[in-house]
């Protein structure tokens, strides 16, 4: 098994030749603009986008609280996730937009940099932690709302190139 794994290992650079977790030296890349975005949903009953809407929660502003956490999170994203390299992000800005057909809300992050690794991590957790904080600003409301698929929709720049996922 172990020699399975050698032979994989190669390709997989967040591991060492022994298999065992890593931070990718990136010392060698060209610093480089890059920007990341990514998309989630939070999905609730009408009644309660319609409160939200109109400013009636116990906990305030919910959308411009997840707004500013997701903002946050996206600068904390090194802390976060393990081997995630701390980056000097040059951009960051989370949309959520109310989307009466889910219903509930959509929320999109971009995140930018010009740094030798990519952002996608950053957007990511950009759209969870703004997710997570709209679900705890409104659970007196609703404990049954629903964060729902988040994903990466884009990326540009660096080795691998750009990519696009608007398929969902």
């Amino acid at each position: 098994m172990q020699d399975l794994f050698s032979e994989n290992s190669a390709n997989l650079t967040h591991l060492d030749a022994q298999g065992q977790a890593q931070m990718v030296d990136v010392s060698g890349k060209a610093a480089t603009v890059r920007e990341a975005v990514a998309v989630g949903q939070v999905r609730m009953r009408p009644e309660t986008l319609v409160a939200i809407q109109a400013g009636n929660t116990p906990k305030g502003d919910v959308l411009a609280t997840a707004r500013i956490a997701g903002i946050m999170a996206a600068k904390q994203t090194a802390n976060l996730i393990p081997l995630c390299h701390p980056l000097p992000l040059q951009k960051v800005t989370v949309e959520i937009t109310a989307d009466p057909l889910l219903p509930g809300y959509q929320i999109e992050a971009t995140v930018k940099t010009k740094a030798e690794t990519g952002v996608e991590m950053e957007a990511l957790t950009a759209v969870s932690v703004a997710a997570l904080t709209l679900y705890d600003m409104a659970k007196a409301l609703e404990k049954s709302m629903q964060i729902e698929s988040i994903r990466l929709v884009s990326k540009t720049g660096g080795k691998s190139g750009d990519y696009t996922n608007l398929g969902f």
